[in-house]
């Protein structure tokens, strides 16, 4: 795979000034209008960026750069699925203004900034889970075959098995480091796992990394817009299930799935592929050595919204 440079801020005033020639941006946080080079235009890295180099352009816009040709290829797909999502979801997607290539092969696009702030930061309201039930009901209205012709690939249904046991040597190895209380894993059983297979004939479209920094929250708690579709795949529902439980709490994440029509095994299904998800990368993470890495204290909150207790397992004590 062909990798470029990593792009700077000299290379993002190179793309705005390409666009200022074809039409301005006249969106600067600055009292004086953005001058012919974009000067005047405020040009800032975005701390969250994914597998993007993502960089605020003035008060409005948010130019993405795709580093290599696999992500170029996927962010044209994302192009196209954005318009496809759209009108179902209930929560605004960002809106290409401009799209190109940054370098021979590389794509960039320049969306729309949605008003908000990241979900790893702030807190999603009751009004805001009903949000997330719109967006979860909403997937399941988008022809699956109509997003598959526009690239979106078909992904397998992962075995909860697997991920139990993984979970397992995570779990162990966490309660080394004082972490985690392995005895709680043992809440999901053999007979849960089985119980809990994907279900055949349930695969719809799937945002397929739902997490915090891709959920536009406004102050009041409500979900305003979700972004970054480039990981979206045909497959199981439960995937966004996961993330939600992941970015907003499980409680949060079974009262939206709940709200969007999925019953008590989906449910059960995505916070179990979240807990074992979460336990699997914060091991992995202190097993490296990065004790210090500044990624460290998030899956460490990843990993508490994830077990968070929901309603179903405070009123009983049967185990999955």
């Amino acid at each position: 795979m062909t990798q470029a440079a990593t792009p700077t801020a000299d290379t993002v005033r190179r793309v705005v000034r390409s666009l200022l020639q074809d039409s301005p941006l006249h969106d600067s946080p600055l009292p004086d209008p953005p001058r012919p080079d974009g000067g005047g235009l405020r040009i800032a890295p975005v701390a969250e960026g994914g597998e993007h180099s993502t960089w605020f352009v003035g008060a409005r816009h948010v130019l993405r750069l795709a580093p290599d040709r696999e992500a170029s290829r996927r962010q044209r797909r994302e192009l196209r699925l954005r318009e496809l999502v759209r009108p179902h979801i209930g929560v605004a997607v960002p809106v290409s203004v401009a799209h190109g290539e940054w370098a021979s092969g590389l794509t960039y696009t320049l969306d729309t900034l949605i008003p908000g702030g990241s979900g790893e930061q702030r807190d999603v309201s009751a009004v805001g889970e009903a949000d997330l039930a719109g967006l979860l009901s909403g997937l399941r209205e988008v022809p699956g075959p109509q997003a598959e012709t526009l690239g979106v690939p078909r992904a397998t249904p992962r075995s909860l098995e697997t991920l139990r046991t993984a979970a397992e040597r995570a779990a162990e190895r966490l309660a080394e480091a004082d972490e985690f209380d392995p005895v709680r894993l043992k809440q999901l059983t053999a007979g849960g796992v089985v119980q809990l297979a994907a279900q055949p004939g349930t695969a719809f479209l799937v945002h397929h990394d739902l997490k915090g920094e891709h959920l536009v929250v406004s102050g009041d708690g409500r979900v305003r817009g979700v972004l970054d579709w480039t990981d979206a795949a045909v497959g199981d529902p439960t995937e966004d299930i996961a993330g939600l439980a992941v970015a907003v709490g499980a409680p949060a994440a079974v009262r939206a799935a709940t709200l969007a029509g999925y019953g008590a095994r989906p449910c059960l299904r995505g916070l179990w592929l979240a807990r074992c998800d979460t336990l699997t990368r914060l091991a992995d993470r202190l097993g490296d050595g990065h004790h210090d890495d500044s990624a460290v204290p998030l899956l460490r909150a990843q990993l508490a919204h994830a077990w968070e207790a929901i309603l179903l397992e405070r009123l009983t004590d049967e185990a999955w």
